[in-house]
């Protein structure tokens, strides 16, 4: 009956304002390191003119955070609002390495329980479409066609009965081993949306919601001469030319068995920047068309990352510096994002906020902005930042915020939990229970260590985690050749 009262209260909400409802057009980047974007990284070695001027259009994030340091967890945050850890999506769909330890049991989809932001807003009356990676589970059994979205492009294509009519292009399969199979990738989904965007428009009008998941930055690198031979020249022009000496440094020790892992400690990576390259110039192509439909101004674009950028394994890629590490890792290299939130008609251009937030966040927000009621009983620990969209820097309560990633990660990364509250952040070890403490107003790259110097300030932000670890029936690492985890007492 609630939900039937909620579905009804939507509709005529939706038929009392329908024509003003903004569009929604959420892109979400892979891999992307916050300090890779100009707009956030004045020095990057890589170029974002379309990311820089959408900035300059809207409202930059400096403390946006994703729920997750790998991208499932993320993309179930977006999609559920909710911390990842309810669900059991703590890792990379199916990550399960172990090392010392076991890693905790991990769930390999979204429940179709779920409501997730795409059912909302099919709910709402809203046209919905999903362009692009997924990786919440099986496409076929699990993916967006099952979870809000009429139309879907990516892994796999789906078009409801109303979207028949809309024709893709057809093309080629990529051949195996190509090096630039993310770029042809990004270039196809970005096509698609182009052809989903114009079919909107032939048809009889509606609001939209279109999510844009690229697979750019990700793994493996690889990107056409046209992209890379710029940046070639700009790394011999710039003397940064490869030296481990001054491209690495070591981090510590990634957990009990591992010996200490190199980190990337500057941007010089042409390959990397020619896929930066193309990656932004596809938003570009985006946001060219909703001008040229007529879309900008009521139409709420979105950008972020899944989790930070690539600096520990895999290529290594990418700096986060000044942030600690990268992807994998729950310092803030693998947890802050670039988030950037344009919407001309209500959101004040060239500005920028500094109060935290997190992917969990969208769900609420994005209903809010719309004029629809939130749903806090879907979007448990979500919080609507759309008064800070609307220059009340002040309106947004305290809170803190949490991960947990009982896992070892591809690039080394030890398991472990983390709170972040105020200034401080506490990071609890998974494998023996240590803590350490960082004051991230004064020690950005988590480098002093607090804990032991403010013992009170470390058990006070403990027991908020142990009692977060509770509430969300947090799991954790299991026993393995007769060795027992720590565990939360």
């Amino acid at each position: 009956m609630r939900s039937l009262f909620f579905v009804t209260l939507l509709l005529f909400c939706a038929a009392l304002f329908g024509a003003e409802r903004p569009n929604i057009v959420f892109i979400l980047a892979d891999d992307l390191g916050v300090i890779d974007i100009g707009a956030f990284n004045p020095n990057t070695f890589y170029e974002t003119p379309r990311l820089n001027r959408l900035a300059e259009e809207g409202m930059r994030f400096t403390m946006a955070y994703t729920a997750g340091n790998v991208c499932s967890p993320t993309r179930y945050s977006i999609m559920a609002g909710k911390y990842p850890v309810r669900s059991g999506i703590t890792n990379f769909l199916v990550g399960n390495r172990s090392e010392r330890f076991e890693p905790a049991a991990l769930d390999h989809f979204m429940p179709l329980e779920e409501k997730t932001l795409g059912d909302a807003f099919k709910e709402a009356g809203y046209r919905t479409a999903y362009i692009g990676k997924w990786h919440l589970g099986t496409m076929n059994e699990y993916g967006p066609s099952k979870q809000g979205f009429d139309i879907v492009s990516g892994d796999a294509r789906f078009l409801s009965p109303e979207y028949e009519q809309i024709k893709f292009a057809q093309y080629p399969p990529i051949p195996r081993g190509d090096p630039t199979m993310i770029e042809t990738r990004t270039t196809r989904i970005t096509d698609d949306t182009l052809t989903v965007l114009d079919a909107f428009q032939s048809m009889e009008k509606k609001p939209f919601l279109l999510y844009l998941s690229y697979y750019q930055v990700h793994v493996p690198l690889g990107a056409s001469e046209e992209y890379v031979e710029p940046y070639r020249k700009k790394k011999a022009e710039r003397g940064l030319q490869d030296d481990d000496a001054k491209d690495f440094a070591e981090e510590e020790q990634a957990h009990v068995t591992d010996e200490p892992r190199k980190t990337r400690i500057r941007q010089n990576h042409e390959v990397y920047a020619g896929m930066v390259a193309q990656m932004d110039e596809c938003v570009g192509r985006v946001l060219d068309k909703l001008d040229a439909l007529g879309l900008r101004e009521n139409t709420i674009v979105v950008f972020m990352t899944d989790n930070g950028g690539l600096t520990t394994a895999e290529g290594s890629p990418t700096s986060n510096l000044p942030f600690r590490a990268g992807k994998g890792w729950n310092y803030e290299g693998g947890l802050r994002a670039p988030l950037i939130v344009r919407w001309p008609k209500s959101v004040k251009a060239n500005t920028a906020c500094d109060v935290p937030v997190i992917s969990t966040d969208f769900y609420p927000t994005l209903l809010d902005l719309a004029g629809f009621p939130t749903q806090p009983q879907q979007h448990l620990d979500g919080v609507s930042f759309a008064s800070l969209l609307r220059g009340k820097k002040a309106a947004l309560p305290p809170r803190d915020l949490f991960w947990h990633y009982p896992h070892y990660s591809n690039q080394g990364g030890f398991p472990s939990s983390a709170i972040r509250a105020g200034d401080y952040k506490l990071i609890q070890r998974l494998e023996d229970g240590r803590v350490h403490l960082y004051d991230l107003r004064n020690d950005i790259g988590e480098r002093n260590d607090l804990a032991e110097k403010m013992p009170e300030k470390t058990a006070e932000l403990q027991k908020r985690l142990f009692a977060w670890y509770k509430e969300t029936g947090a799991r954790f690492l299991e026993p393995k050749d007769g060795r027992t985890p720590w565990r939360p007492e």
